[in-house]
């Protein structure tokens, strides 16, 4: 991921653009065995195409975009959360929100708790 700066060198104050760039890791996965290189990965470990699906699903072209990204961390939440005990007890909504992830959990005694996630990059 790469922050753009504005015209003056200076990063934005707000919602900076997040240029992605897919990098080569094959002399890393050589040397440490701990990722796989998303370009030219020599076997068949990575479905298909798996960069371009990453790309699809987390990004506008070759930026970051932030709904995408909440959308997906919205998702993961809630699968993990079916996996896990208090989902018996509790009953998570996902709410409504383009810029961050927000949840409601609530509880068989009717307590409800509210919580949001903000996602945020810096260098």
């Amino acid at each position: 991921f790469i922050l753009e700066e504005d015209t003056t060198g200076q990063l934005p104050a707000t919602c900076p653009s997040i240029h992605v760039e897919l990098e080569c890791l094959c002399s890393r996965e050589q040397l440490l065995g701990d990722m796989s290189c998303f370009l030219h990965h020599p076997d068949d470990k990575l479905p298909r195409d798996q960069s371009s699906w990453l790309l699809r699903s987390l990004c506008t072209r070759s930026y970051l975009d932030a709904e995408k990204v909440v959308c997906w961390v919205q998702g993961l939440v809630r699968s993990a959360w079916l996996l896990l005990p208090q989902s018996h007890h509790w009953q998570l909504t996902v709410l409504p929100s383009s810029q961050s992830c927000r949840f409601l959990l609530t509880g068989i005694s009717s307590v409800n708790i509210r919580t949001e996630m903000i996602l945020a990059a810096h260098d």
